[in-house]
């Protein structure tokens, strides 16, 4: 009867201890967007990546949307510290200084931020080279146009934005040196009505494709309406502009967000700036529209190819500015530092920088 009793303690004290050790394993991790999730756009391609989280076992996933940048972030992102989660993911440029606030406050939470440049012991940052695939979609905008004025609705002055639009301005003149971006800034990066009137000014002087650097499907239907085409960004929107959505540059964050978790659950995270590019799958093209040639494909398709093995630089020389200044030299290609604060227009491109 002792040795009855023995025993049993003992599997019980194995049972509490298993159940302990099941208990610690979940991982709690938390995303916060700066827009509507919705069913396209930039945080609905951030809560993709989510859903692979949510489906990695031992792992709980919780995301707050539409979170202003500034102190309603530092909020929104302190109450999940609070609340133990293990990993956080800030997924808008303008909740680095917030998170970074944060950071400091729970040294014991690993603490990702997206698009943005400053880190610390438990906080990393992350993005993608999403200028390779700007490039590109400036090839497809060069072959499709016929009036050769490109418009293009961006969101904030900021490296990020005016990087891509140098790519794809960089892209369109590789196949159609004649051809000419023109910039409009909204200073929005979710506002449908704001963005799709920006679109309809820049189709007002004569632009026969829209790109854009925005949240919001607006700038693909006001280019649907006029019978012209679009390029998208973030995730496939053709599904708001069939006839005119030629393609779009867009993220596929699953890849990156499931390594990350893994890693804090193996104990073996540290905080890094990652920048991802073709190769590794966080970034690509959108399928084509019906309208676009399989020979603009197949172009495509080759520079795509020597973009992801490094064999092509897009920011390699020369490259001038729009008043003609040599910003990188012949032989030369642009540091990812200098990448990361451009502040200038090469040539070719219509607006200002501000």
């Amino acid at each position: 009867m002792r040795l009855f009793k023995v025993l049993l303690a003992i599997a019980l004290t194995m049972l509490v201890v298993g159940t302990s050790q099941a208990a610690k394993k979940e991982t709690k991790v938390g995303f916060v967007y700066v827009s509507p999730i919705g069913d396209a756009g930039y945080s609905y391609a951030h809560d993709l990546g989510r859903q692979a989280v949510a489906k990695m076992p031992g792992v709980s996933t919780s995301y707050v949307e539409s979170v202003p940048e500034g102190p309603d972030s530092e909020r929104v992102i302190s109450n999940m510290a609070r609340k133990g989660y293990d990993v956080i993911f800030s997924t808008s440029f303008g909740y680095m200084d917030p998170t970074l606030k944060v950071a400091k406050r729970f040294p014991k939470t690993a603490f990702l931020h997206c698009s943005g440049f400053k880190k610390s012991a438990n906080m990393g940052n992350y993005f993608g080279r999403m200028y390779q695939a700007r490039y590109l979609s400036g090839m497809v905008a060069g072959y499709m146009t016929k009036s050769n004025t490109i418009g293009y609705v961006a969101a904030f002055p900021i490296p990020e934005v005016i990087r891509g639009i140098n790519a794809f301005a960089l892209g369109l003149q590789s196949v159609n040196p004649q051809a000419v971006v023109r910039v409009v800034w909204t200073k929005t990066w979710y506002d449908p009505a704001t963005e799709k009137e920006a679109a309809k000014s820049l189709l007002d002087v004569g632009a026969d494709v829209i790109a854009q650097h925005q949240d919001s499907p607006g700038p693909q239907e006001a280019a649907q309406e006029k019978g012209v085409y679009s390029i998208g960004y973030n995730s496939d929107m053709s599904v708001f502009a069939p006839k005119s959505h030629l393609t779009a540059p867009v993220w596929n964050w699953a890849p990156y967000y499931t390594s990350v978790v893994k890693e804090v659950q193996a104990g073996t995270w540290k905080a890094d700036s990652a920048w991802l590019g073709l190769e590794t799958g966080v970034i690509a093209l959108a399928p084509y529209g019906d309208m676009v040639p399989q020979d603009v494909r197949d172009a495509v398709e080759v520079r795509k190819q020597e973009i992801a093995s490094g064999k092509y630089k897009v920011f390699a020389g020369p490259i001038e500015d729009q008043s003609g200044k040599v910003r990188i030299a012949s032989g030369k290609t642009a540091s990812d530092e200098s990448l990361l604060g451009m502040m200038w227009f090469v040539n070719g491109v219509v607006g200002t920088t501000e």
